[in-house]
């Protein structure tokens, strides 16, 4: 990482396949029970209904986000920031990204589930509007950690 480097320096686009061997170093760093290869690939080849976009910074994929489009409404997937690139403001952009997307497609609302104990990603999304609205019982089947639903209104 460049010294002096923030979020601004970040380029939000498409993730392409060339882009999972990236997006899997971030994954197997950021979650307890990570995608497979195979999911990624799936999710960006097949799934008519999910969109994935990168950040990627000094020419190297520094984060992803993904959100699946259900009728009016988007479901965020994943978002998941590079360890050495969290602290830098580069999840605002994913979510930024995903939101303008839904906008684009004129969703009406977008919706996600969040670890009960992941105060950092629960402010990100309240910084976006994004309320709680519920809670999944033992959703984490790791820990069995209960998931808090949340929603934004667009």
């Amino acid at each position: 990482m460049k010294k002096g480097s923030d979020f601004m320096d970040a380029l939000i686009r498409d993730m392409t396949e060339v882009d999972i061997e990236d997006v899997l170093e971030i994954e197997k760093t950021s979650f307890s029970s990570p995608w497979s290869k195979d999911a990624f690939t799936l999710e960006i080849t097949k799934n008519t209904l999910a969109k994935y976009i990168v950040a990627e910074m000094d020419n190297k994929v520094v984060a992803y986000g993904g959100i699946w489009f259900i009728i009016d409404e988007g479901h965020i997937t994943n978002i998941a920031v590079h360890e050495k690139y969290r602290g830098l403001g580069i999840s605002n952009k994913i979510v930024e990204g995903l939101i303008d997307l839904c906008i684009d497609r004129s969703i009406r609302a977008m919706t996600l589930e969040v670890r009960k104990s992941n105060e950092i990603a629960k402010s990100l999304y309240k910084k976006y509007g994004f309320k709680e609205c519920g809670i999944r019982p033992g959703y984490y089947s790791d820990d069995n950690e209960d998931a808090i639903i949340m929603w934004k209104t667009i």
